[in-house]
């Protein structure tokens, strides 16, 4: 039996309602059993205004680490940018997203609200 266009249309509407609310939502925390290779030596161009350089990482994509290329984005006024990476964590591997920080978190890409560690602020 076919879903019915009503019920597709609200799975829809759900899962943007969830992918619009996402920069404020907890991601789940991703953890392998593999250690990421080495970063690769990428060459940082030129300062840019109102940009930073965001250093290239290894992702987990389809069981393998896979190289995602170093990029600009764009300053946020009164956020610290924390860059991707990858902790050892009770012989697994953990994934940290990279994302902006407000005064009121931890400088680890995840408000305090949301963060299961709840690292203390260091000043």
């Amino acid at each position: 039996m076919k879903p019915s266009r009503s019920l597709l249309a609200a799975s829809l509407a759900g899962l943007l309602a969830l992918s619009a609310a996402g920069a404020h939502a907890q991601r789940p925390e991703l953890y392998v059993d593999r250690a990421p290779p080495p970063p690769r030596h990428e060459r940082v161009p030129p300062p840019r205004a109102g940009y930073q350089w965001s250093p290239g990482y290894w992702q987990w994509q389809n069981n393998r680490h896979v190289w995602h290329a170093g990029s600009w984005v764009r300053e946020r006024q009164g956020q610290r940018y924390a860059n991707p990476s990858w902790t050892q964590r009770d012989g697994r591997w953990q994934f940290k997203r990279g994302g902006w920080d407000r005064g009121d978190v931890d400088h680890d890409g995840v408000p305090n609200a949301l963060d299961p560690d709840q690292t203390p602020i260091q000043k």
